[in-house]
């Protein structure tokens, strides 16, 4: 969790007995405890058979008002609420998925009653945890690349995280590295985009210096992606210390003034000899004493220079230039290939959870599944009277083109404009799969190049027809994601969409 103020969540809490059921799961073991409350496993309620069947195991986030001054329920139902704004708008493969969020209303449980519940992506455990291992500098480079590939999502999409730290670097059973706790994330309203505004609140081993000294006004203190820069820079001194910080101090908040001394000229920074070269140079630029300083080392400049290292040979990902239709990209290692799944696995992954669990609470504090999948668009749909042709929908992912079943996370996005980002907020309730064969009007050439999970890049897009009953009666389909080119007119230049 993170704030320096605010009583801890085992003083307000009591532990929840196994089996307790919070919605469609039910409780099974504590898995952490901080500032505003405790973070529970859970597994789907059933037999394993039903609707629960293929329902995976979560993380539930219980945030307890019980007992609290008006000033920090209202904290709590802040944190709360930016969790899940954020959760519903920004979605990633390096970011922690949120599935749902309920209150509880269980009047025998008055520590409960009232409680805000967070419904998350499990995970295995945190960096934190794996920080007590030897982490050589092949596993640290590769966390390190994908704690980066969040932060550029994030930075790119307008957020700043805001408490970045290794409790909040979650990693999956698979070993890859998600953000998580985004109960402090800010959106950078300033018409430049260079800023936003929050509460006053974060961890002090990871707050900038000049946190310290910024105003606080009546819409917080301003934040700005600098602040995640200078938390990565610490975090990767941890990597390979085993949790240790550059800054002296025996206590969180006399680290933090020796942190303030070296920003204000009065001592040198001094990292650890068992960080390996390149990454102390990089963790020193992370650590620049200033914002303005920071401000040149970005989670992009930093993938392209990690990038760079890995091949030497590899051009500049400065987004200058967009290759020819079709043709491969260049190839700065993990930058390239970071932006392609970012945009295309979080469209599959994000429209899983725009389509899929959504809470409502019931009389007796139960919450059940209130949303639907939208229906695939079908081979059905290619005969639909008048289309100039058919498509075949293809996954350039592996795992799903061949699985020949529609998991939700292999499902794709079709966009509403491809004058737009192709971002969740530009695609259609309906998803498809690998093979669907779908209804084809036209094509237009000229569209936002979308670069695939294995760096084929097009700007071309096909119009395609939705199943009767759908939101919109038409979508876009990217040219990455099918290997067909029906001889089909060309589109005129589509009106964009507000």
């Amino acid at each position: 969790m993170h704030g320096p103020e605010g009583p801890s969540g085992s003083e307000r809490t009591q532990p929840l007995p196994r089996g307790y059921r919070v919605g469609s799961w039910e409780v099974t073991e504590p898995i952490a405890s901080g500032g505003w409350g405790t973070v529970y496993a859970g597994r789907p309620v059933g037999d394993g058979t039903g609707p629960t069947a293929d329902r995976e195991d979560v993380a539930l986030k219980f945030l307890p008002t019980d007992g609290l001054a008006p000033r920090q329920a209202r904290k709590v139902a802040e944190t709360a609420r930016r969790e899940v704004e954020f959760g519903l708008r920004a979605c990633h493969p390096r970011l922690i998925r949120l599935l749902g969020s309920l209150v509880l209303s269980d009047p025998g449980r008055p520590f409960l009653d009232g409680t805000i519940v967070l419904v998350m992506e499990r995970a295995a455990r945190s960096l934190r945890d794996l920080l007590g291992t030897d982490v050589d500098e092949a596993e640290g480079a590769r966390l390190i690349v994908e704690i980066c590939e969040g932060l550029a999502h994030l930075h790119r999409g307008g957020w700043v995280h805001g408490d970045l730290k290794p409790d909040n670097v979650l990693i999956m059973a698979d070993g890859s590295a998600k953000l998580s706790d985004f109960g402090l994330v800010t959106e950078l309203t300033d018409t430049r985009g260079t800023h936003g505004y929050g509460p006053p609140m974060g961890t002090f081993d990871y707050l900038p210096p000049e946190r310290w000294k910024a105003p606080l006004g009546e819409h917080g203190v301003q934040v700005r992606p600098s602040v995640d820069i200078w938390a990565l820079g610490i975090v990767i001194h941890e990597m390979f210390t085993s949790g240790a910080s550059p800054f002296p101090g025996a206590t969180p908040v006399s680290r933090a003034a020796a942190a303030q001394e070296y920003a204000d000229g009065r001592a040198p920074l001094r990292m650890d000899n068992a960080v390996p070269p390149f990454w102390r140079a990089l963790a020193a630029d992370c650590l620049a004493p200033t914002h303005d300083a920071r401000a040149a080392h970005t989670a992009e400049s930093l993938l392209a220079r990690i990038a760079a290292r890995q091949d030497p040979e590899a051009e500049p990902a400065d987004g200058a230039g967009q290759p020819p239709s079709g043709r491969k990209a260049p190839r700065p290692w993990a930058v390239l290939r970071g932006r392609a799944r970012a945009a295309l696995v979080a469209l599959a992954v994000c429209g899983a959870l725009a389509a899929g669990w959504a809470y409502a609470v019931r009389d007796g504090g139960s919450a059940s599944p209130t949303g639907s999948r939208g229906p695939a668009a079908t081979a059905s749909a290619g005969a639909t009277a008048g289309a100039a042709g058919r498509i075949r929908v293809f996954n350039t992912e592996p795992s799903c083109g061949d699985r020949g079943d529609r998991a939700p996370e292999c499902s794709l996005g079709l966009a509403i404009d491809p004058l737009r980002p192709y971002t969740i907020d530009n695609v259609v309730p309906t998803r498809v799969w690998h093979g669907d064969v779908l209804a084809v009007d036209c094509q237009f050439p000229h569209g936002v190049p979308i670069v695939d999970e294995v760096g084929t890049w097009s700007a071309q897009w096909f119009r395609v027809r939705l199943p009767p009953g759908s939101a919109r009666s038409t979508a876009w389909l990217p040219a990455v994601r099918t290997k067909d080119r029906p001889a089909i007119p060309q589109c005129p230049r589509p009106t964009p969409v507000r």
